[in-house]
């Protein structure tokens, strides 16, 4: 596989909770989280709330800012909307750089006391098979627990590769509250996301199996991402191991 914006063997992740494109400034503004994203150059990025809640739950981020959003970062949505207006599973949405081959998706219904879902995608990449996981989980810690057993019975089920996971985790504490994951992924905070006007808690984390090391992660603090959503998204540069 070869593209000229690819970085052989390394692979930037962003995961970024967009709160439907409603800003600290209560403006709904997509283009200002497309700027935001642009911004961080990334290869795949996976999103929370990037649709509304109502009705047919529509894109957050309109066609005309994806169309924008692709010709700055070359960055194409994957197609696992729950209907032709959404642009993900349960707000839960993924972006994929030109070059990186998807090769399969899977959409994961997840219990607990409010309706949520994750999101899985297969990808060829130029530093190999890997598989990426969406996660926003639910703010109660009983839901957690439910929604990481049956993330982690459903990872099972599939054949094994590489696998990160990233996502709002909704968990407060850096100690406790996600030991299902922790016994089969490193979890890695790279630092306080929320809230983006004065971030006290790493509510985003990344998590990965024991065959990708996080060469580099952290949070990104550049205007204008402290006014376009109440998170600031979190960046990890992997490698295989």
């Amino acid at each position: 596989m070869s593209h000229p914006h690819l970085r052989p063997g390394r692979l930037r992740l962003v995961s970024y909770n967009i709160r439907k494109a409603l800003g600290t400034d209560r403006r709904r503004n997509p283009a200002r989280i497309c700027s935001v994203i642009a911004a961080l150059e990334p290869d795949i990025v996976v999103l929370q709330e990037a649709d509304l809640r109502l009705g047919a739950r529509p894109t957050a981020i309109p066609a005309t800012e994806l169309a924008h959003l692709a010709q700055l970062s070359e960055l194409e949505v994957a197609p696992f909307g729950q209907s032709a207006r959404s642009l993900g599973w349960h707000g839960n949405a993924m972006l994929l750089r030109r070059g990186i081959e998807l090769r399969g998706m899977h959409r994961l219904a997840l219990p607990g006391f409010e309706p949520r879902g994750a999101i899985a995608a297969d990808l060829d990449t130029p530093a190999g098979p890997l598989r990426v996981g969406g996660l926003h989980l639910g703010l109660l810690r009983q839901s957690r627990r439910l929604q990481l057993t049956h993330i982690l019975d459903e990872l099972t089920e599939l054949p094994a590769m590489p696998t990160v996971l990233a996502g709002d985790l909704n968990e407060w504490s850096e100690r406790t509250g996600l030991g299902r994951l922790a016994r089969r992924f490193a979890i890695h905070a790279p630092g306080r996301s929320y809230h983006s006007r004065r971030p006290v808690a790493a509510l985003d984390r990344i998590a990965t199996s024991s065959d990708l090391v996080v060469a580099e992660a952290g949070v990104w603090h550049a205007p204008p991402a402290p006014a376009a959503s109440d998170h600031l998204p979190i960046w990890a540069d992997l490698h295989h191991a």
